[in-house]
């Protein structure tokens, strides 16, 4: 339980789903982490009530899961997008600076850190580039599909021809993406930061692998829910 009189860095050992709310809010969590939440909060001007909750809210969102399986593709587009996407920019903005901070602290000493600082910096150019070419070429032309089908319209013209040819690159690429986020795991004995690592250490690690399993849900909805319906709603139209 978090409560005024936590120290910032007994809750981010303890649960290292809350520095990113640390962060947030520009609470210093490592080498100020030995003081009271509450009397930080108070020095900021920050109401401690309000942080407490953030801080619980990260904590048990962790969890939480949605079913999609009924969802319209335009729906379920806007969830990807919205949910996603925007946590994969956000958290490479964040976990990005932290690897080469780590790397740069403790590269000497564990040189298993610069190699996930150089895996990641290779895993954030690839996504955001692959999350780029999904919301401005291929979700548009499978939500223009679902609407053509659902007022019976034309069907969309597209630059690629069927949409199985980038519905295969997108898995492709899901497939590199996984195996890069492995590799750290592996080379990271299971994303496991050393004995007496500091909260930015740990917090990275538990970033990482927080982002291997949103990954994992996020691809899941793509390779599982839309692309397969979105292959089945195209060679409808193109029968109808």
């Amino acid at each position: 339980m978090i409560t005024s009189e936590s120290t910032l860095r007994s809750v981010a050992l303890e649960q290292p789903a809350t520095i990113r709310i640390f962060e947030r809010y520009h609470l210093d969590y490592c080498c100020g982490g030995a003081r009271p939440l509450g009397e930080v909060c108070k020095e900021k001007g920050l109401a401690t009530d309000a942080v407490i909750a953030a801080l619980e809210a990260a904590v048990k969102g962790e969890g939480e899961t949605r079913d999609f399986s009924e969802a319209t593709l335009a729906e379920l587009i806007r969830h990807i997008v919205d949910t996603h996407h925007a946590y994969v920019r956000a958290e490479l903005q964040r976990l990005q600076p932290m690897a080469e901070r780590v790397a740069m602290k403790h590269g000497p000493r564990h040189p298993e850190a610069i190699t996930v600082e150089q895996h990641l910096a290779q895993l954030g150019e690839e996504l955001v580039f692959h999350l780029h070419k999904e919301e401005k070429i291929l979700f548009p032309y499978i939500a223009a599909l679902e609407k053509s089908r659902t007022e019976h319209g034309a069907t969309p013209s597209s630059c690629f021809g069927s949409v199985e040819s980038p519905v295969r690159a997108m898995m492709n690429e899901h497939e590199e993406a996984g195996a890069l986020l492995e590799r750290m795991r592996q080379e990271t004995q299971g994303f496991t930061p050393p004995p007496g690592a500091c909260p930015t250490y740990v917090g990275l690690y538990h970033g990482l692998e927080a982002f291997e399993r949103d990954l994992h849900r996020h691809v899941h909805l793509e390779n599982n829910l839309l692309f397969p319906r979105a292959i089945a709603l195209e060679k409808e139209a193109l029968v109808a």
